[in-house]
C-alpha cells in the first residue's frame, strides 16, 4: 500500500520562500509520476506541478518560473520548492501519485 507523507508547510511573508517534501513508503517514486496539487477554503482542488519518471516536470501557468519540482531518488521523495510566494499560494498543499495515492496534506500561509 502506498503511503505518501507531505510536510515543510507553515507560515511565510509574501515574497518568502518554502520546501515542501513528499515522501513516499511503498512504492517507488523514481518510476512513478507524482502531482503536486492545492486547495484553498471553498475551492476546487488545483495542479501545481508534476514530475514524470523520466523526470519530465510541469507546471500550472500560475506557478510557473516560481515553483520547482524535483525528486531524490535515494531518499524516495519528492520536493516543491517555492520561493517568490503570493498570498494567493495560500492553501494546503497534497501530493498525489496515480491512481488513487493521496498525502493528507501540508498547510501553506503566505501573509501580506
Amino acid at each position: 500500500q502506498v503511503q505518501l507523507v507531505e510536510s515543510g508547510g507553515g507560515l511565510v511573508q509574501s515574497g518568502g520562500s518554502l520546501r515542501l517534501s513528499c515522501a513516499a513508503s511503498g512504492s517507488i517514486l523514481s518510476i512513478n509520476p507524482i502531482y503536486w496539487y492545492r486547495q484553498s477554503p471553498g475551492k476546487q482542488r488545483e495542479f501545481v506541478a508534476s514530475i514524470t519518471s523520466t523526470s519530465n516536470t510541469n507546471y500550472a501557468d500560475s506557478v510557473k518560473g516560481r515553483f520547482t519540482i524535483s525528486r531524490d531518488n535515494a531518499k524516495n521523495t519528492v520536493y516543491l520548492e517555492m520561493s517568490s510566494l503570493k498570498p494567493e499560494d495560500t492553501a494546503d498543499y497534497f501530493c498525489h501519485q496515480p491512481p488513487r495515492s493521496w498525502g493528507q496534506g501540508t498547510p501553506v500561509t503566505v501573509s501580506s
